[in-house]
């Protein structure tokens, strides 16, 4: 028997979403966005206090979203629903984030340990093979 969806179908025969998935779809968008200002603000900024606490959980709230999608649909519509997600994560704007974070990582700015659980799963994979090559927030 195959992996059951919330709509009670096989979720190997559907399209790998559920029925509130234009929710998930503005959800993911929106997490873009936030992500994307956290980059726009000034690099003296993202260092101490209020904006460092900000830059930080915008880009956090981002990885832990898209990795926890990677992990959940998979879970609950199977080898559609990987495909689905894969695809929906795999944007021009996701891949402009993924260059964002690595220039962050590589100037000092952010560091896998900034992170917890699921996010830190997403920005270790990011970063990989990326060498800091200053260190902004030193100091």
């Amino acid at each position: 028997m195959g992996i059951r969806s919330a709509e009670g179908g096989s979720a190997a025969d559907g399209p790998g979403y559920g029925s509130n998935e234009a929710i998930f779809v503005e959800g993911r968008a929106s997490q873009r966005r936030e992500a994307a200002l956290a980059f726009e603000r000034p690099y003296g900024s993202r260092c101490a206090g209020e904006g460092r606490k900000q830059f930080v959980s915008n880009i956090d709230a981002y990885y832990y979203r898209r990795q926890n999608d990677m992990e959940r649909y998979p879970e609950t519509f199977g080898k559609p629903g990987a495909d689905y997600i894969a695809k929906q994560w795999s944007t021009g704007e996701d891949k402009r984030i993924e260059r964002l974070t690595q220039e962050a990582f590589a100037l000092g700015f952010l560091a896998p340990s900034d992170f917890d659980g699921l996010a830190r799963k997403l920005v270790d994979a990011v970063v990989r093979g990326e060498r800091v090559t200053a260190h902004s927030c030193a100091g």
